[in-house]
């Protein structure tokens, strides 16, 4: 039903609406500064492509028939046009809606973003970006406040975008088809794929922690 569908779950967004799903939350995690911290985004693309590879069966038991192409294309429509949104509302007034913001963990992810752009430059930083939860949905509206310029951050979130929704989506079809019923775990597997692409961020928090206490 879906009084009982939960927008912050992967799969039971992906139950409700198919590929469509795919399409709505690669552009709010993208493109909504405020709305793209709560919804899913590495959590719906690999669970996704799992659920293609174990189609149709998985179709009885998790909702609409997922087609690889369908995902692989809306995944990148959706994440690509909303980070391309983000940037331009950065650049006509990112810098009000950040101080006027009172989240502390806006404000925190903003702080990192805006480190990863100095420490690796605006190429690296952007495709880099998109592999990190929180701060690709933060990066491309402080990319736009900070006046990078338009073509360097189209071209590059291009690349780095059709890499992060493209990898994402196939190593969850690769392990759907190679491992038998593992769409009946996805939780665990969810759970261990938001800690690998966490982990980078926080060990770089803790370098940089370290590196200012000496």
């Amino acid at each position: 039903m879906t009084s009982a569908l939960d927008f912050t779950s992967g799969s039971s967004l992906l139950a409700a609406y198919g590929a469509l799903a795919v399409l709505l939350v690669t552009f709010a995690e993208a493109g909504l500064l405020v709305v793209g911290f709560f919804v899913p985004g590495d959590t719906l693309l690999f669970p996704a492509g799992v659920l293609c590879a174990s189609a149709p069966t998985a179709a009885t038991h998790h909702g609409p028939y997922l087609t690889l192409w369908q995902v692989l294309l809306c995944a990148a429509v959706g994440s690509l046009v909303g980070t391309q949104v983000g940037f331009l509302i950065g650049r006509h007034g990112g810098q009000a809606l950040l101080s006027r913001s009172r989240s502390a963990r806006l404000k925190s992810v903003a702080v990192r973003s805006e480190d990863l752009l100095d420490r690796y430059g605006q190429r690296k930083a952007i495709v880099l970006s998109r592999f990190v939860p929180m701060v690709r949905t933060v990066l491309g509206p402080l990319a736009g406040a900070l006046r990078v310029p338009v073509r360097t951050f189209t071209l590059w979130q291009v690349v780095g975008g059709l890499l992060w929704t493209q990898t994402t989506v196939l190593a969850g079809y690769a392990l759907g088809a190679s491992v038998p019923g593992i769409d009946n775990y996805l939780l665990p597997v969810v759970l261990g794929l938001v800690v690998l692409t966490t982990l980078p961020l926080l060990l770089s928090k803790r370098r940089s922690s370290g590196s200012g206490e000496r």
